[in-house]
């Protein structure tokens, strides 16, 4: 869908669409890309799968029926793989006598239990190690230590483990003013992008996270278990059946919530939730947990910021139902129509026989906009789909000059004397009735406008602005006029309509 329709991230213009004054996608659009591809990202149903001679697998029940009571320890580790069982120190929350599928009891009467404390973290931590956290469910009167042979029992056990802080990149970019050498930016950030280079990753931590126990007693096959919930179906190898589903949720956790891990912290705040979940709404939190099929594209250029999945949940959570609806229905027809705009434009252009009435400076100074805004968001590193709409966008422009002017290869006239020239000639149908005259007109009138604002514009960013270079500063400055005074681009067809007396061209 990102594919098919770049406006939902681009905003409501291409000019919009890159980093630095332009505005960041809204909240609208993005919430249409993550239903419509919710939609298209549904699982084949289960097929019927067969043993290795030929006899149907005989369906799994859950190790834990309906009522069972539990135990729940959850440990908090360096170690991806947990062993220290006898630590103290380790077991950050003991809870007894849980019920399996209980959904009444607890504070709120919701089946819900809530723990906090402080987890203390050694100096590897501080310096962008990783903390693990350790859950085990255990029947009630069973230990998840394996070593304690009398109280261990491997299919009364279950167990998940995840990484619980987050590595995330925090982008410098060293900008200053050109003429006086002065930048606004944190001395000790500056000093870090010194240290460190323009990309660093830093380790963060969100105080909040909550396990959920599938309540879910559905006779799963093996091997038949749609994605992306297989993923998290978990088989016992000898008896077949399989361990009830442990789900890490932290879908609500926004990106504004986390903070960074350094050396300044001695302990961190950390909220850990256990609840029930249904096994409906397990299956909408996995489905947007999964990664996209595109990523071979890799993370930083297809999938979406974790701003733009903020902008999602800030929408779900608080915005009216009704007003949520009638974003979503007019996204939808703005798309289409954008769409539809978009083709008649092609079509235009490719069955047009006279040039009459047409504004072919127009059609020129369009393909040097689009090229100064594909300069720009690629100098800003802007994300992926963008660029290729933009860049789209430039070779349509390009096809234009094609279709105004006679465009050919002067093969006597050669560049260095190997590639051949390219020359421009006006087609007759534009030099040979008022159109051109009346098009030159327009655009001198026009740059007396047009100039002297650039050059005011160029001289307030030169001073009040900071960039990266010379060279970005060129490009920031005719990006940012683009901005604001592109508008005033649709005044030569307008002039011409004016003199011709007529719109019919």
């Amino acid at each position: 869908v990102q594919l098919l329709f770049p406006s939902l991230l681009s905003g409501h213009s291409m000019l919009g669409a890159g980093g630095g004054t332009a505005s960041p996608p809204s909240s609208r659009r993005i919430f249409i890309i993550w239903a419509i591809s919710s939609w298209f990202r549904r699982g084949p149903a289960p097929q019927e799968q067969s043993s290795a001679g030929g006899t149907p697998r005989a369906p799994s029940r859950n190790l834990f029926p309906k009522d069972t009571l539990m135990d729940l320890y959850v440990y908090i580790s360096e170690h991806e793989h947990f062993t220290d069982f006898n630590v103290s120190s380790a077991l950050f929350w003991q809870k007894r006598d849980l019920v399996y599928g209980d959904w009444t009891s607890g504070e709120n009467a919701d089946g819900c239990y809530e723990h906090y404390g402080e987890v203390d973290i050694s100096q590897s931590v501080q310096q962008n190690g990783s903390i693990y956290i350790h859950v085990y469910f255990t029947k009630s009167g069973f230990h998840p230590d394996p070593r304690q042979k009398n109280l261990y029992r491997r299919l009364a056990t279950v167990h998940t483990s995840r990484m619980i802080n987050k590595y995330k990149r925090r982008r410098f970019q060293k900008t200053k003013n050109l003429l006086t050498g002065e930048t606004e930016a944190d001395p000790e950030m500056i000093k870090r992008a010194e240290d460190y280079g323009p990309v660093e990753v830093i380790s963060h931590w969100h105080p909040n996270l909550t396990i959920n126990m599938v309540d879910d007693h559905t006779p799963w096959v093996k091997g038949s278990v749609p994605p992306p919930l297989d993923q998290y179906v978990k088989f016992d190898a000898i008896s077949g059946d399989y361990y009830p589903i442990l789900y890490f949720n932290d879908y609500w956790n926004l990106q504004k919530d986390y903070f960074p891990i350094n050396e300044t912290l001695q302990r961190l705040p950390f909220r850990l939730s256990f609840c029930p979940l249904s096994l409906w709404r397990w299956q909408l939190y996995a489905a947007q947990s999964t990664k996209s099929p595109w990523n071979f594209l890799g993370e930083d250029l297809y999938e979406q910021s974790d701003e733009e999945q903020d902008s999602v949940k800030v929408a779900l959570l608080e915005t009216n139902p009704y007003l949520l609806a009638l974003t979503i229905i007019v996204s939808i027809v703005h798309s289409i129509f954008e769409f539809l705009a978009f083709k008649n434009d092609i079509q235009f252009w490719n069955s047009r026989q006279s040039l009459e009435g047409l504004s072919v400076r127009s059609v020129f100074f369009g393909v040097f906009q689009s090229l100064v805004v594909l300069l720009y968001i690629l100098d800003n590193e802007t994300n992926f789909v963008v660029q290729v709409s933009v860049f789209i966008g430039l070779l349509i422009d390009l096809w234009k000059i094609t279709k105004v002017m006679d465009v050919r290869l002067d093969r006597e006239n050669k560049v260095a004397g190997m590639f051949p020239r390219i020359t421009f000639k006006d087609k007759s149908t534009y030099v040979e009735s008022s159109t051109k005259v009346y098009d030159d007109m327009a655009f001198r009138y026009l740059s007396w406008i047009l100039f002297p604002l650039l050059g005011c514009y160029a001289v307030y960013s030169l001073l009040y602005l900071e960039h990266k270079g010379w060279y970005s500063w060129v490009l920031s400055m005719l990006y940012g006029f683009l901005l604001t005074f592109g508008f005033i681009t649709m005044t030569p067809q307008l002039f011409i309509n004016y003199k011709l007396k007529s719109v019919a061209h």
